[in-house]
């Protein structure tokens, strides 16, 4: 369900889905029941293992990395650059090398990059542009399509620390009960907003699942092994506008940042930066390191559903947002940023993917159902 979230520079912006999506997920969950058990409450309040006690990146690793070119290398962080193109269009050989590359940076990193992917250029900018049309709007136009919330949530966003950002969320289209909220007027910039918007959710879907392909490569089972579990497309597209802002804000909060330290809920995030950057990822020995832009490529993390469903041998790792520096005049210019967020089917079953474990003893987590668990984790959030 999408929403429009204003604030100003000191109102803090949720990272998640916000309280009202708990009921929309629950809902839907409610209208595609699994027929399998689900898990306890006690059972589920075990959580994936994230953070800066990660294994050492060792030589092999490395030289893994390097195979495919090497995004970011700090603090004992590897990012890889994945050519995607040989895993979609190569030989048997390097799609098998290519799916090994994209798992072992799951496996280490929590994070990838991916060039030469099947997301034209020109439709990645043009989303940009469509997306900065949207936030140019006046806040009445925006607010038609924002969330409302009440005292309590106000309160508790003023007393942390402030995210200095607004967003604009698609969901799936064609929940009856739960649609999207598209701008009413759709004319000048805004003409075909959301046939665009549906199409780049289209376009995201597709990776998603080629994505996942590969990580079933190189897990090692067919490369289909996924599909049934992502057809339906319970999946987020969230537009970002980090406004500009005085460079007083960040002087005089020390907490300020963009986006707070987080791990994404589902499967796999794919982000698109814009040129000013501001990604950072958490490193095995606790700093953040800069994932800068690079032109062309869709930044691709592991969320903390895929590390359950891994058994814990892909990582989720602590991710953040933070103002890139800049030294030219008194205020920091805004920024964009698309993320889609992907999760299994809601009524998906997850538990620990073949190869995992050697025994039952050894599976880290009860199953549970993609909805339940995304409920539990909004629910515990907030």
């Amino acid at each position: 369900m999408p929403r429009a979230r204003l604030t100003t520079p000191f109102v803090r912006l949720r990272t998640f889905p916000p309280r009202s999506q708990i009921s929309r997920y629950s809902s839907i969950i409610a209208q595609r029941a699994s027929p399998l058990p689900l898990a306890t409450t006690s059972g589920c309040s075990k959580r994936p293992r994230i953070g800066p006690n990660v294994p050492s990146v060792t030589p092999e690793r490395r030289q893994i990395a390097r195979m495919g070119g090497t995004a970011v290398e700090k603090e004992g962080l590897v990012i890889p650059l994945i050519d995607f193109s040989k895993f979609l269009h190569g030989t048997p050989d390097e799609r098998k090398e290519t799916a090994g590359e994209i798992l072992h940076g799951f496996q280490n990193a929590g994070f990838i990059y991916l060039k030469n992917h099947p997301i034209p250029l020109d439709v990645v900018q043009h989303t940009f542009s469509m997306s900065a049309n949207f936030f140019r709007q006046s806040d009445e136009a925006k607010m038609d399509v924002s969330e409302q919330m009440d005292i309590g949530d106000i309160t508790k966003e003023r007393d942390a620390a402030p995210d200095l950002k607004e967003s604009y969320e698609i969901g799936r289209e064609g929940e009856e009960k739960h649609p999207n909220q598209w701008p009413q007027r759709e004319e000048g910039p805004m003409a075909g907003f959301k046939k665009d918007m549906l199409s780049f959710h289209d376009l995201c879907k597709g990776l998603h699942f080629q994505v996942m392909s590969a990580i079933a490569v190189g897990m090692g089972l067919d490369d289909g092994f996924f599909d049934k579990h992502l057809d339906v497309g319970d999946n987020t597209l969230r537009l970002l506008h980090y406004p500009a802002v005085d460079s007083s804000v960040f002087a005089n909060n020390a907490n300020a940042v963009r986006a707070g330290a987080h791990s994404d809920y589902g499967s796999i995030t794919l982000l698109f930066q814009d040129a000013r950057g501001g990604l950072q990822v958490r490193s095995p020995t606790g700093t953040f390191v800069d994932a800068t832009p690079i032109e062309g490529t869709i930044v691709v993390n592991a969320g903390d559903l895929l590390a359950r469903w891994s058994n814990d041998t892909i990582r989720s790792t602590i991710h953040r947002v933070v103002e890139p520096p800049f030294k030219q005049g008194p205020t920091h210019p805004a920024r964009y940023s698309i993320a889609y967020f992907c999760n299994p089917n809601f009524s998906s079953f997850i538990e620990a993917l073949p190869g995992t474990y050697a025994t039952e003893g050894e599976k880290k987590y009860p199953g549970i159902t993609s909805g339940d668990y995304l409920v539990q984790r909004l629910t515990a959030t907030y």
